[in-house]
């Protein structure tokens, strides 16, 4: 799979403003300020076209994943051009809902500070992470405390976005693949063989998925997580034509952008 574009180069469509946005794993305060600084953008200096993509893992860690989707769900019904991209840890609590597993992502990875986030708290119901009868009561208490908004949204999460030059997902691709031949698994999941890849893709790759101090920009990809849970730092790239921003959302709602970026 030949590669064929750099960050430097990497376009949107014409007229359109792309905002990529990190990981943000219950931290709805941080989702809240980065759509009012959006919203006054998008209002103030309006392109012709926008969206906003979000790269997934909204659950778990963080304080209120209730909020997050909530929060999302609403957006995506106000307007789709609000992208919202399946993660890893998105998918894990579907698949627990499914089929209660003690040694799944969503009990060993975050899933009880979710739960506690819909009022269902793990406490109350034993040792959960050994699983048996406490596992299954903890499981019933949640099904029945997502609301069914919610689990419309997860349900119907996308796993990639195209959008000019750039290809939205929540880990990653597996190089020499054909974007449109990624398995889901490699999307939400993959991290060594993509991160260690030096040549260009048929798009610049926009992703999260795996923690970095600051936004790791290569010529190839652009890595939004900061780990927003735990930083109370939210960062997002906006993207008019071939000018690139980088915004930091932190605790405080104030907002830093930096010049344009480049590798």
């Amino acid at each position: 799979m030949a590669g064929s574009i750099d960050f430097s180069h990497a376009r949107t469509p014409p007229g359109l403003r792309l905002y990529a946005v990190g990981d943000l794993h219950g931290r709805l305060d941080l989702l809240r300020a980065f759509h009012r600084h959006a919203e006054a953008e998008l209002h103030a200096d309006a392109p012709a076209d926008w969206r906003i993509v979000y790269l997934g893992d909204y659950v778990d860690r963080g304080p209120d994943s209730r909020g997050v989707l909530e929060f999302l769900a609403e957006a995506k019904t106000r307007d789709p051009r609000h992208v919202v991209l399946a993660g890893n840890h998105d998918l894990g609590l579907l698949d627990f809902l499914a089929r209660p597993d003690p040694c799944g992502i969503f009990i060993t990875h975050g899933g009880l500070e979710t739960a506690a986030s819909y009022g269902v708290h793990a406490a109350h119901f034993g040792a959960v992470e050994e699983g048996g009868d406490a596992l299954h009561a903890f499981h019933a208490a949640l099904a029945a405390a997502i609301p069914q908004s919610h689990l419309a949204l997860l349900h119907a999460l996308e796993t990639s976005f195209d959008c000019g030059d750039f290809f939205c997902c929540h880990a990653g691709i597996r190089p020499g693949v054909a974007l449109e031949r990624q398995s889901v698994d490699d999307l939400v999941w993959i991290r060594g063989e993509f991160h260690r890849y030096e040549g260009l893709h048929p798009r610049v790759i926009l992703h999260g998925h795996t923690p970095s101090g600051v936004v790791t920009v290569r010529p190839n990809r652009v890595n939004l997580d900061t780990g927003a849970y735990r930083t109370g730092r939210l960062s997002v790239l906006r993207i008019d034509d071939a000018r690139k921003t980088i915004l930091t959302v932190r605790q405080e709602g104030v907002f830093q952008s930096s010049a344009a970026v480049t590798p």
